[in-house]
């Protein structure tokens, strides 16, 4: 059975830009639409084998670049340590601290 690797669906968030334009419909389809390789597979005009290549090399691919670019760990990194930042300038009443970080999250998100 074909399983989802859930951590493709968040790295598809940083690197999708990057993947050839069917390739990141596939896995949008997949992922974040939570459609079966049949639906993709009808929608694309392609095989179910044909889809599952293209989320498996897809997923390849966006695993090498977050092997390489490090960028979907670094923003986890930085936004827990904007969060931990921001409950202790609530803990000790650092109104100043507490707003720029507020920024920093939002931006985070953003």
């Amino acid at each position: 059975m074909f399983e989802k690797d859930i951590e493709i669906g968040y790295l598809l968030d940083f690197y999708g830009e990057l993947l050839k334009d069917r390739c990141r419909e596939a896995l949008d389809m997949y992922y974040n639409e939570d459609m079966s390789l049949a639906e993709i597979a009808e929608e694309l005009g392609i095989t179910r084998q044909g889809v599952r290549d293209l989320i498996v090399r897809g997923g390849d691919e966006l695993k090498h670049y977050e092997e390489t670019l490090h960028t979907a760990e670094k923003f986890r990194i930085i936004s827990e340590a904007a969060e931990k930042i921001a409950k202790n300038a609530e803990e000790t009443g650092n109104a100043e601290i507490g707003e720029q970080i507020k920024l920093i999250q939002k931006t985070i998100k953003d």
